[in-house]
Formats: C-alpha cells, structure tokens, sequence
C-alpha cells in the first residue's frame, strides 16, 4: 500500500511539473493591464472625470435648500400683535428656498462640455498609459526568451568542450599531444561552464523583470517561446510616410493634443461669457412661530364693538398664518469690474494659441520617432539576414574543423578560433533576431496594429 501511494505522489508531482504553466505574450500583456497599479489609478482618474460631467450636469438644474430655526429672547420683544411687549419667548422659523439660472452666457453649457473633454481626455491618457505598459511588456519578455537562447547556445558549447576534455585526456594518454593542449582543452571547458551560470544568471533576472513588472510570483515563473520567421518586407510598410499617417489617426498623444485644443476654445467662450449679462430666477416659502414662556398661545385682539376677545394661536395655527410665498427675477448686468474679464479672454486666447503649438509639436516628435523607428527597422531587418548568413557559413565552417580536428590535421589553438566564431555568429544571430522582433514590433505599434501576436 505504502509503495502505491509512493508511486501516486511520483505521478502527480511529475504531472505538476509537466504541466507547469507557461505565460504567452498575450497573457503576459493581459495580466499587465488588468492589474497595473498605474492603470488602475489612471481608470479612477477617468471615473472622477465622469464625476465631473454630472456636477456640471446639475448645474442646469433648481437647488432646493430648506432652513429650520430655535430662538429664545429674553427681554422686550415685538408679539405676534406687533405691539412690543416684555418677555420672554422661543420661536421658530421654517424656509425653503429655490434657485436656478436662466442664462449666464452659455457658461454652464460650455462648462458641461468642457467637462465631457474631459472624460475623453482621461480616456486617452488611459489608453497612452496601456500602450506604454504593452511594449514594455513586450521588450521585457522578448529579453527573457532571448536570454533564454543564449543559454541555450551556452549549454550547447559546454557540451562540446565536456566531449572534447575526453577526447584529449585519450590523446594524451596515448602520448599524441602534449599536457599543454589537454590543459588548453580543459580551460575552455571551465570558460564555457562559467559562462554556462553567467547565462542563467541573465535569464533569472530576465524572468524576475518581467514577474515584477506584471506583479506576479517569480518562483516557478517562466513564459512561452515565440516562433520568430524571416524578415518580411510587408512588416516595414511602404514607407514611414504610411505609418506616420495612420499614427495620426489613432495615436492617443495626438487625439488628446486635439483635445485640448477643442477645450482651449471652449475656455475662451467661458471667459467671454462674463461680459454678457446673467438671469436668475428664485422661488421661496417661508414661516415662523413665537410663543411667551410661561404663557399659554392665545392672542388678545379688539371686537368691533370694542371689547376685547381672545383666541388660540398655537403652533400649526401660527405655521398657517405666518406662511409667506416670494419669487423675483434677478437680472446682474456687467459694466465694469476694472478690466479682469478683459485680460482673462486675452489670456484665454494666448492659452488657445499654446495648445495649437502644442499639437503641431506633438505631430513633428510623433513623425521623428516613427522615421526614427522604420530606419532601424530596416537596418534590424538587413542585420537579421547578415546574421543569417553568417551564422551558416560558420557552422560549416565548424563542421569541416570538426573533422580535421578529428583526424589530427588541426590544431586546438585554430579548432578554437572557429569554435570561437560560431558563439560569436550564434549570439550576433540571437541579437539580431529579437533586435528586428521588437523594431517591427514597435513599427507596428504606432501602426495601429497589435503587438502582442
């Protein structure tokens, strides 16, 4: 029983680390997003831009304020008679009061549409936000796969240089070569195996960015290999022409430089709106209770025959004879407030005029970087095919020293020099492969196109 469950455990520990899960790039770039702590905070930006809209929103409506009041007076007095009298009363006052604007010069109207600029605007900063994280997430995770394959070819010489320790060890025995070359074979072994853990050192700390950089545990992290093809033209685009023109269409940068363009004017009408008179119109109810401490509510009054008669004047009685109804109409016409609304406006202008340079500034850097970026396109693109080339013919070459050193007609020394220049073609190939990765990458990027496939 003991010796089955040992088996099971075997099994399903086997199992978990067969199926231990490889992140892609999509995931990777998903995950990002989501959980961001810079997205997020940008996303509650726009929920308070949204916020924004409904302030500005109620604006166009009444306001309805209610007020309620204790009093106490110790001394003379005015009584409900209107005759001034000595005592001492409580009373209380109750309101409600009611205004709203009729016109102030288009201002709360522009103010609502300033305010759902600013939404849109908050959008786009989101979305400039995400695109950055996106290609840092994808160079990060291109570093990974391409420390990944530098191990690779460094495990892959080590191995050489392990068989060839043996292979000299059995020549010197049999007295073919000197100690001298068995030590040179045993050098480049330890060289190779050092460089074997630098490797990994630079994968570990590969892998450990981008766990960081997604906010993920680093133990047992590790990520999907990409399957990079040949260099295409149809990558590059015609031009950076072509690229440049789309980017003015989808660019976030730009849309937002746009917008804050549109919000400038908007802001001049605002300013100007000062100069024009403003409406209002107000509504309120109101009513009042007073009683003497100590006093029962009754009022004294005088009949028509002359005597005096009394009545009760309690709370609810007082409240209905006291209400009292007022609306007016507020017209404020402005005549001169010491020229301010004037250098406001101007003010507003010269901003307006800023925003403008400002787009066009946003236009030219868009245009440089996109230039910037499909020259070294193409130059990652040729070096890809160097590197491809080059990288053959070493490994022929590697294949030909093989065998002659193999059959004694080569030297360790110039077995090494070749051996030497495969690395050197290997890494120069593994450079230039996920140099044209992430340029085409960010060519496509500013194209509009996802980068994340």
């Amino acid at each position: 029983m003991k010796t089955k469950i040992v088996l099971l455990a075997a099994l399903f520990t086997s199992l978990a680390g067969f199926s231990q899960k490889k992140w892609t790039l999509k995931e990777c770039v998903d995950h990002a997003l989501k959980n961001n702590i810079t997205v997020k905070q940008n996303q509650l930006n726009v929920d308070l831009a949204e916020k924004d809209v409904a302030i500005a929103k109620g604006s166009f409506l009444p306001d309805l304020t209610g007020s309620v009041s204790q009093r106490l007076n110790f001394g003379s007095f005015i009584g409900q008679s209107g005759a001034r009298i000595s005592r001492d009363t409580r009373g209380n006052s109750f309101g409600l009061n009611s205004n709203t604007t009729l016109f102030n010069g288009f201002r709360n109207l522009n103010t609502y549409k300033q305010a759902q600029l600013g939404v849109d605007g908050a959008k786009l900063d989101l979305e400039f936000i995400k695109n950055d994280i996106s290609l840092r997430v994808v160079n990060t995770y291109l570093n990974v796969l391409f420390a990944k394959e530098n191990l690779s070819v460094a495990e892959i010489q080590a191995e050489i240089s392990k068989k060839q320790i043996d292979r000299a060890k059995a020549q010197f025995e049999a007295g073919a070569i000197p100690k001298g070359d068995l030590l040179n074979v045993q050098s480049t072994a330890t060289n190779d195996l050092q460089n074997v853990v630098t490797q990994e050192n630079g994968l570990n700390l590969a892998l450990l960015n981008l766990s960081q950089l997604l906010q993920v545990s680093s133990q047992d992290f590790d990520v999907a290999k990409i399957e990079v093809g040949s260099p295409s033209a149809a990558l590059l685009y015609s031009d950076s022409k072509t690229v440049y023109e789309k980017a003015l269409t989808n660019r976030p940068e730009i849309k937002k430089a746009k917008l804050n363009l549109t919000n400038a004017d908007l802001n001049v009408e605002i300013t100007k709106s000062s100069f024009l008179p403003s409406l209002s119109f107000n509504a309120g109810v109101n009513t009042s209770y007073q009683t003497v401490l100590g006093e029962k509510d009754i009022i004294m009054f005088q009949n028509p025959d002359g005597t005096i008669g009394s009545r009760t004047n309690r709370f609810f009685t007082q409240l209905s004879d006291n209400l009292g109804y007022g609306f007016s109409l507020n017209l404020n016409i402005p005549i001169f407030n010491r020229f301010q609304t004037k250098n406001r406006v101007t003010k507003s202008i010269i901003n307006k005029e800023q925003s403008e340079f400002t787009l066009e500034s946003e236009k030219l850097k868009l245009e440089q970087q996109i230039e910037t970026s499909f020259l070294d396109a193409k130059a990652a693109a040729k070096t890809y095919e160097a590197a491809e080339i080059s990288l053959e013919a070493q490994k022929e070459a590697f294949k030909n020293a093989q065998v002659s050193y193999d059959y004694g007609s080569m030297t360790q020394f110039d077995f090494d020099q070749v051996r030497n220049r495969l690395v050197n073609a290997e890494g120069a190939m593994i450079r230039a492969k996920y140099d044209y990765v992430f340029k085409t990458k960010v060519l496509k990027f500013y194209f509009g196109e996802s980068i994340v496939d």
